[in-house]
């Protein structure tokens, strides 16, 4: 049990005044001895008072706001631990390199939000983080059972962009939303960007490091640039190959080296980008363990009808009192 306004409660000696002060009498003796005794009066008397003491304690109890503590029940369920990385950099606005006849629409930034919206909506038992990086990483939300939380998250991403592609940071960040979460039994990192940057070597051993430290899987989609390359492109994994190798391809043969699993997909507008979620959706639906809270229930109301109840008695017994007074 916890209290709102526990201070509150250095009130409740206040609730001891009716058992020290006497009530007043409506007719006065000048010798008590000639009443006779009256044990039943005097019982009544006393259980006026227990009552008098009880409404005051559940007035103050209940200005005090008593409530129980939120608890946790863990529960098997279908999902995932889910990280979901999304690229905020100045690019993002512009839109996917279209379809077969050129056709283009969406930007990649509102075609990402949209799709990314309806693939949590999809989810029931996952828990979701949500990590966007340009010039730099920015935390926006932890690993959390809170659905409307994450759809709110994602939906501010489809604003205005910032310049450069720091993606070695994002994902760096990502990982830092596991570590402090015990494994349910499935994680992953989706990462959604059109473009890659250069990745330090440091930090290309610290995600190689701790993805498999921390049992993560990463997914990639690559959202392709109008005229941009493919990732897939046998050309760049021939040994004869001898041109600049674009850092989209680097990052590509980086993350095939890693002990974690990993899939990449290419997107070249919103339904190739859908149908990249709908297949990461449909292969991370694993048995995980996960804690549902059960939040804290609230007896402020149950404080007040008590005391509410045991007032109406004392103002029942007053009316009987003065009504039998005035018959007499």
């Amino acid at each position: 049990m916890a209290f709102t306004h526990p201070w509150l409660l250095w009130a409740l000696p206040l609730a001891l005044l009716p058992l020290l002060l006497e009530r007043a009498h409506s007719k006065h003796y000048s010798w008590i001895g000639l009443l006779p005794p009256d044990p039943l009066s005097s019982i009544t008397g006393f259980l006026l008072k227990v009552l008098a003491v009880t409404s005051i304690v559940f007035v103050i109890l209940g200005l005090a706001g008593p409530h129980s503590l939120e608890q946790q029940i863990q529960r098997t369920g279908i999902g995932a631990q889910i990280g979901l990385v999304l690229d905020r950099s100045a690019s993002m606005d512009d839109p996917f390199a279209g379809d077969k006849d050129g056709n283009v629409g969406e930007t990649k930034s509102v075609a990402a939000a949209r799709i990314m919206t309806k693939f949590v909506q999809s989810r029931n038992n996952d828990m979701m983080g949500l990590i966007t990086f340009s010039n730099s990483a920015m935390y926006v939300l932890p690993l959390t059972e809170n659905k409307e939380a994450m759809l709110s998250a994602i939906q501010a991403t489809a604003g205005n962009s910032l310049f450069q592609t720091n993606i070695g940071g994002g994902l760096t960040s990502a990982v830092e939303l596991f570590k402090d979460m015990p494994d349910s039994g499935s994680r992953v990192i989706i990462l959604i960007s059109d473009g890659a940057g250069r990745v330090s070597d440091m930090v290309q051993q610290k995600l190689r490091d701790w993805l498999q430290r921390y049992n993560i899987g990463l997914y990639w989609i690559v959202l392709r640039q109008p005229g941009g390359v493919t990732i897939f492109d046998p050309k760049y994994a021939e040994s004869s190959y001898a041109g600049p190798m674009p850092s989209e391809v680097l990052l590509y043969q980086f993350f095939q080296t890693m002990r974690s699993p990993f899939s990449a997909y290419e997107a070249a507008d919103p339904k190739s980008l859908e149908a990249a979620i709908a297949d990461i959706n449909s292969k991370e639906k694993k048995p995980i363990q996960y804690l549902e809270k059960i939040p804290g229930h609230d007896y402020t109301n149950v404080c007040y009808w008590i005391a509410f109840v045991m007032i109406g008695i004392l103002l029942a017994v007053k009316y009987l009192e003065i009504h039998t007074w005035r018959s007499a």
